[in-house]
Parts: structure tokens; C-alpha cells; sequence
């Protein structure tokens, strides 16, 4: 077991023993785990008492979510560094912003993907392969359905009930959580792939047994910080009789045109995450390694120090170099020496 994983284990108060492939949760027992486990809703608590199996599951997707959220905005002044300090779920951003949308919507598709890869793999007691497949030809590609194709629908279908689950208040802010958690799950459902084997004497391919597999979490990341490039902003429409936002429409004058899914949404601009701030989910500048030499991108000194400036640090690194073998037999290297800067921000 690796020490993340055990880690994230101990995170959630539980014991956690493999046998024969199948996760079984150990001591304390689920109720006392479920409680004790911060940022959980009451939905959430008791869809943890009832598998305390796939909670385990739900972290670690959740957890890759924030992992692949950190990577994608590693050169930017909000990178992520401020979720998930204390929790496997991640702290709530509080402001509706651009960096919360992607926020949303990575932890939903890792959350499902963990889950669907946990049941193809039969670590999780009520799901397996997708089955609904299996012997059906397509006949228009000449293939036919076989092997262990991922389960999905059953990823999806929990991510679903589980991270909704979370959206407990009738708020703009709900409509848009739900909206880009849904984006999230959309951008894993379209980016599935097809793996074949080919079946048939000496190599010939006569015939291909297909099944669909994950893609690469990474990919999920890369097309999710495209959609964060091009997010619309928002705002709701309330209903006549409640004065509750019912939904939400594209910010724009004399339009009531709905957001796509395809688009990730947002209802407030952004904060600048030069200061530390734990309600934008800033941890501020101050500290931060920039590159004096790109004074206009985002990891330039310029912008990532707000106009603070920054500090300049030099050192020197030494190791062996033009090492050479001699007969017989010893290496002889020389000491190769370079001058280094690292600016951080004030």
C-alpha cells in the first residue's frame, strides 16, 4: 500500500485491509468514520454509512481532482495550494468564480472516474464490468463487444448522488455548482476510448473483440483548462412566486439564452489572489518562485508579485560530470559547477 494512499485512509479514520481484490473497511465502524469526516453533508453522511467501501474511493478521486487542479494552475497566482489541507474532499471556495467552476467540475470527474475504475477493477462490492455490451457485434465497424468495458453509467450515476448531494441551498450558487459538476462528468463521458484485440490466425485480424476504457485523468485536465479559458459568466432567473433562481442564463443584456454543458460557468469575476484569502481559496503570492525573464506571462515576476517586486537568490549547484571508464577498471569524472538565480515574490 503507498503512503498516500494509506495516508488518505488515516485522513478518513479507517482501517483498511485487501483481500482477494475486494476492499473491506475495518474498526471504528462506518457510523463513528462518517461523522467524523469534515465537509460532509447530511446526504453525504448517510451515503457513507451505507458505503463506507466507495467513501474510501470518493477521496482518492477527489484527491486527484485537487492533484490535477494544482498541476494545471502551477503557474498561476490561484494554483490550487490552499484546497485540501485538511480534508480528502477539498475546501469549499466560497466566491463564485472562474477558479471555483474548475474546481467543481475536476472533483466530479474524479470522483466518477475513481468510482468506475474501482468497479472495473472489483474493488467495490456492487458493480463490475459493463455487461450491457457483451457478444453484440457492430456491424457497421466489424468489431464485437467483449472484454471488461468500464461501467460508466455506474460512475457517473454515483459521482452524481454523491457530489450533488452537497447542494443543499436554493442559490445562484447551487445552479452553478450543479452545472459545472455536470460539465465535469460530461467531459469524462465524451472522451472515453476503445480498446480492440485482434483475433485470427498468425495476426490476420479476421476479428476484433472491442471494449471501452478511462481516459488519461490528465487529458480530463488539460480539456477542462481549455473550458476554464473560455467560461461564460452567469446569472439567475428567479421564479415569479418564490423569488427563488430557478436557472441561470448567460450574463448579457436583453438574453435569456442558457449556458451550454459544455461551458463551465461562473457568477462573480475574480479576485486578484495576490493577498491570502480563505474565502477565494487564495494563499497569496508572497513566497512564490517567478521568472524575471517573461515579464507579461502569468509566472512572469511582474504579474505573479502584483507589483511587490521580488527577491533574488543565488547559488551554486555541483555535480559529476565527462565522467570517462578507464581499463581496468574505475570511472573518472570532473566536478562540474553552475551559477544559478531563483527569484521569489516579495
Amino acid at each position: 500500500m503507498s503512503r498516500r494512499v494509506l495516508h488518505c485512509f488515516l485522513c478518513l479514520g479507517i482501517i483498511y485491509l485487501k483481500t482477494g481484490g475486494f476492499s473491506r473497511v475495518l474498526a471504528l465502524g462506518a457510523s463513528l468514520i462518517c461523522s467524523r469526516i469534515p465537509g460532509l453533508a447530511p446526504r453525504q453522511r448517510v451515503i457513507c454509512q451505507s458505503r463506507p467501501d466507495a467513501i474510501i474511493v470518493i477521496g482518492e478521486g477527489a484527491q486527484m481532482g485537487i492533484r490535477e487542479c494544482q498541476f494545471q494552475f502551477k503557474h498561476g497566482r490561484w494554483n490550487c495550494s490552499a484546497l485540501g489541507d485538511r480534508t480528502v474532499f477539498g475546501k469549499e471556495l466560497r466566491v463564485g468564480s472562474k477558479e471555483a467552476a474548475f474546481m467543481y467540475a475536476i472533483l466530479a470527474a474524479g470522483v466518477a472516474h475513481a468510482i468506475t475504475a474501482a468497479c472495473t477493477q472489483g474493488n467495490l462490492s456492487e458493480c463490475s464490468c459493463d455487461r450491457g455490451k457483451q457478444g453484440f457485434y457492430a456491424q457497421a465497424n466489424g468489431w464485437k463487444w467483449g472484454g471488461c468495458s468500464a461501467d460508466l453509467h455506474y460512475g457517473l450515476g454515483f459521482s452524481r448522488v454523491f457530489m450533488d448531494a452537497r447542494e443543499i441551498k436554493h442559490s445562484s450558487r447551487r445552479l452553478m455548482n450543479l452545472h459545472n459538476n455536470e460539465v465535469g462528468r460530461k467531459v469524462l463521458e465524451r472522451n472515453m476510448r476503445l480498446e480492440c484485440k485482434c483475433h485470427g490466425v498468425s495476426g490476420s485480424c479476421s476479428s476484433r473483440t472491442c471494449w471501452t476504457t478511462l481516459p488519461k485523468f490528465r487529458e480530463l485536465g488539460f480539456i477542462l483548462k481549455d473550458m476554464y479559458s473560455k467560461a461564460v459568466q452567469v446569472e439567475p432567473v428567479k421564479a415569479t412566486r418564490h423569488k427563488r433562481p430557478t436557472f441561470l442564463k448567460i450574463k448579457r443584456a436583453h438574453s435569456y439564452r442558457k449556458p451550454t454543458d459544455t461551458d463551465l460557468v461562473y457568477i462573480e469575476e475574480s479576485p486578484n489572489y495576490c493577498e491570502v484569502d480563505p474565502v477565494s481559496g487564495s494563499a497569496g503570492t508572497q513566497g512564490r518562485i517567478c521568472n524575471r525573464t517573461l515579464p507579461h506571462h502569468p509566472h512572469g515576476c511582474e504579474l505573479m508579485c502584483c507589483g511587490r517586486g521580488y527577491n533574488t537568490h543565488q547559488y551554486s549547484r555541483l555535480w559529476q560530470c565527462h565522467c570517462k571508464f578507464s581499463w581496468c577498471c574505475s570511472v573518472r569524472c570532473n566536478t562540474c559547477s553552475e551559477r544559478t538565480e531563483l527569484h521569489t515574490c516579495k
